[in-house]
């Protein structure tokens, strides 16, 4: 049994935590072994030179995917895959059978050899538009208010001693619990959902169960934070 995938990532759901690249990274090139990175949500950010050194190791990923949908203003699904070797995914995957061969293959990129469906959902003009729209200055804005928006909102969770930050904030999620066990944090969420007004989702983090508030509103401000 030989190791070929290493599957990391950059912003794990649970509380955005980063995977050490450059340590990981080495053993993979060292072995042969495919280093796949997932920054499905925390990728997005990395358009701020602020946040670039969060990928510190990136030179080693093999394939590395974000998600547009989950904080680029694309609506959902957009998902973008950088692949190192193209050729290396394709002949993993390549499908060819008689009928569906076409006296283009040399000239164009054939989709039905990059992923396990024959055919995919064109996806491409909606994030184009979004970035025609909004622009480099205008998506950096809009990543950097959630962020900030999320450090006003870990402040006033620390500044209240009846709470605990459970992670370490970089980007726009908060971890947070109040001093007491898991069924008092679970009895907290429920409340908070049932309120209908805001929408909080658990994780398990060192073995603790906490709430997860993330800034996702287009439009949030920090009155809504206050709120």
């Amino acid at each position: 049994m030989v190791p070929f995938f290493v599957s990391t990532t950059l912003g794990t759901t649970s509380c955005c935590s980063f995977d050490n690249l450059s340590e990981i990274g080495p053993v993979c090139r060292k072995f042969g072994a495919w280093m796949h990175v997932d920054g499905a949500y925390a990728g997005n950010a990395f358009l701020c030179p602020e946040f670039k050194p969060l990928m510190r190791g990136i030179e080693y990923a093999s394939s590395f995917n974000t998600n547009p949908n989950k904080w680029l203003l694309t609506n959902f699904d957009c998902s973008t895959m950088w692949v190192r070797d193209r050729y290396r995914l394709t002949q993993a995957l390549v499908v060819d059978p008689l009928y569906l061969q076409h006296g283009y293959s040399d000239q164009s990129i054939d989709y039905r050899h990059w992923g396990i469906p024959l055919s995919r959902r064109f996806r491409a003009l909606k994030l184009w538009f979004v970035l025609r729209s909004y622009g480099l200055e205008g998506l950096r804005a809009y990543i950097r208010n959630h962020c900030m928006l999320a450090k006003k909102f870990e402040a006033l969770v620390r500044a209240d001693s009846r709470f605990e930050v459970a992670n370490e904030v970089k980007l726009g999620l908060v971890c947070f619990r109040l001093r007491g066990s898991d069924t008092l944090n679970q009895k907290l969420l429920s409340s908070i959902n049932a309120s209908g007004r805001l929408h909080m989702v658990p994780a398990s983090v060192n073995e603790k169960y906490v709430i997860r508030f993330c800034v996702v509103a287009q439009d949030a401000t920090e009155q809504d934070i206050g709120e």
